[in-house]
């Protein structure tokens, strides 16, 4: 027995079989994205295009490291702090993920406070998300400046291999720009909330219907993606 699908026009026209029909279903259900706003289903995309980028470059990375004949600085020495006369290994970025991991959370947090619409917590909460972002950058400066002085530069470093400094500046300086930018706009969310203009859908950038904390939803989306990305770049340009 031969399924059937309906038309704009009202009456039914076979369903395609196979692929063509699983293409056909998606087309046309409307449930799949009924419910999806714009700005929503925009920051998707953004999401999807931005970790190719990210692919890309940790598959460079990989890819340098596993065919330079020139022994790989060690990252538990490079990026090692002393403190108390010792050197600790990896002492700062520990610190720094544990700062951005916690930061998600805080966001996450805001989101929930957003859908309750609690003006007050939910931007409490996004600016604690956006200090915690700034307190990230202000120590990836601090590394960036400390391996510079010891003179690490994009085509050479005093440990081995001269695409380390590359990788590291590349990687590390893309993420920190998408630190910094997620920073500004959670400030700039964080003012519309307080002030209340998504409850009473007052007219300008980064606003949605009157009622509607979607773009609180949507900073959480970015932020928890510049998270997810700082765990990769963790795994395998420092501990691998």
């Amino acid at each position: 027995m031969s399924e059937t699908t309906l038309t704009h026009s009202g009456q039914t026209a076979p369903r395609p079989a196979g692929l063509k029909g699983i293409a056909a279903d998606w087309a046309s259900d409307q449930r799949a994205f009924k419910n999806v706003s714009w700005g929503k289903a925009m920051m998707w995309i953004f999401l999807l295009s931005d970790t190719f980028i990210f692919g890309c470059f940790l598959l460079s990375y990989m890819t340098a490291r596993i065919s330079t004949r020139v022994p790989w600085p060690n990252p538990s020495e490079v990026f090692a702090l002393r403190i108390g006369g010792q050197e600790i290994p990896l002492i700062l970025i520990a610190i720094m993920t544990f700062v951005l991991i916690s930061s998600s959370g805080t966001m996450a947090m805001a989101v929930n406070f957003g859908y309750r619409h609690d003006r007050r917590k939910t931007a409490i909460l996004m600016l604690l998300t956006a200090a915690l972002g700034a307190t990230f950058v202000g120590m990836q400066a601090f590394e960036w400046t400390k391996l510079i002085t010891e003179g690490v530069r994009p085509w050479g470093n005093p440990w081995g291999a001269a695409q380390f400094g590359s990788c590291f500046f590349m990687i590390t300086g893309f993420h920190g720009t998408h630190v910094t930018i997620g920073v500004i706009f959670l400030i700039i969310v964080a003012r519309k909330v307080w002030r209340g203009d998504y409850d009473v859908g007052r007219p300008g950038f980064f606003t949605s219907r009157r009622g509607r904390y979607e773009n609180v939803e949507i900073m959480g989306l970015y932020w928890h993606f510049v998270d997810l990305v700082w765990v990769f770049i963790f795994a395998f340009f420092y501990l691998w």
